[in-house]
């Protein structure tokens, strides 16, 4: 993992030599974490979705197959296209003519998830991660140059598929959306080992980098239905409040959560240098040794005093904080609501924004 890359002497040839099988996959009849209480017609998009995804992942080249399977087979928790569907369905898709045979919510909802999946292949090349959903990353498993090309196909498959929907409005959200995750990955990558950070600072970071796509998804939902401005832009807050929350408690779970539960492997952050916001806190509220502890820690981006930093994290009641946090955000996220139709589907929406500051993997 990581370190220096051995480049071939010149004039050799570079050979690349993919692994003969991947990795072995959890059995487990259904590695998907469906958040709970979802509408009959929203479960049935679900499985369009996963029939599509299977449909669109399919490429020539082997080796795209291998590792786009590899990943998506992994699972997880959908949150971002099943935001897309619950907010269209919310606000009326599928009751005027054509919709529910263009299915044009589905088609978006699986290029959300293949957008969001191409920056889990990027970021855990960046970061170096060897833990995702409980197994090796793609990059553990098949190396740094074919988890970053397979991401960079899924970009590209998402864009393709797009288009399909010819609207001029829909194409212009998803490309700003990518953009702007891009630099939140550049500013995040900035902001390593660099124990200065504020909340300012890191919260920006998790807008660009995080909600940007629930934020794009929830909007999608109203564009569908051509939606009042007011009506968009609340959806829009609701996506961007919720993907928040949902960073801040993935920031908390580092800290307090269990490698098997998680899926990844507690006090990565620190590992990285990553100064999130219960670090932030104890910087700011800790004693004296507290906060010089940790900022040589984000320097240096190691876990020798992981123990005495958890303690710290505990007596300035950082997490607490970074709840809360979480909590105002979600409850903003609610407010955006109140203009969108009374049904099981907002009700839905309101249960998957619980779900997101309440959860423990």
């Amino acid at each position: 993992m990581g370190g220096r890359v051995n480049r071939p002497a010149p004039g050799a040839t570079r050979r690349y030599n993919p692994p003969v099988a991947a990795p072995a996959v959890d059995p487990s009849p259904d590695r998907v974490v469906r958040p709970p209480s979802l509408p009959p017609a929203v479960i049935g998009d679900l499985a369009d979705m996963d029939r599509l995804i299977g449909q669109r992942l399919r490429s020539e080249v082997v080796l795209v197959n291998t590792v786009a399977d590899y990943i998506v087979g992994a699972g997880g928790k959908r949150l971002r296209p099943v935001m897309l569907l619950l907010s269209a369905r919310a606000l009326g898709y599928g009751t005027r003519p054509g919709e529910r045979e263009a299915a044009h919510h589905v088609l978006l909802a699986t290029v959300v998830e293949f957008i969001h999946t191409a920056t889990l292949l990027h970021d855990d090349v960046v970061d170096e991660s060897a833990l995702r959903r409980g197994r090796q990353t793609a990059n553990a498993a098949f190396g740094n140059a074919a988890s970053v090309l397979v991401g960079d196909f899924l970009y590209s498959r998402a864009f393709q598929m797009m288009v399909e929907v010819d609207r001029m409005r829909v194409m212009k959200i998803l490309a700003d959306a990518t953009n702007t995750i891009a630099e939140g990955e550049v500013l995040q990558l900035m902001n390593v080992n660099d124990p200065d950070v504020d909340e300012e600072r890191y919260l920006q970071v998790i807008r660009y980098k995080t909600a940007r796509l629930f934020e794009a998804a929830a909007q999608l939902g109203a564009v569908l239905v051509d939606a009042a401005p007011a009506v968009e832009a609340a959806a829009a807050e609701f996506g961007r409040r919720i993907g928040t929350a949902f960073q801040l408690i993935d920031d908390v779970l580092d800290y307090s959560g269990v490698t098997a539960d998680i899926g990844k492997n507690v006090g990565d952050d620190l590992r990285e240098g990553k100064p999130t916001l219960p670090l932030i806190h104890v910087m700011r509220h800790g004693t004296g040794p507290a906060r010089e502890m940790v900022r040589e820690a984000i320097r240096e981006g190691h876990t020798e005093h992981f123990d005495e930093i958890l303690a710290a994290i505990g007596s300035t009641g950082a997490l607490d904080y970074t709840r809360r946090r979480a909590r105002e955000e979600v409850d903003a996220g609610r407010a955006a609501l109140q203009c969108f139709p009374d049904g099981e589907h907002r009700a839905a929406l309101i249960a998957l924004a619980e779900q997101a500051v309440e959860r423990d993997r």
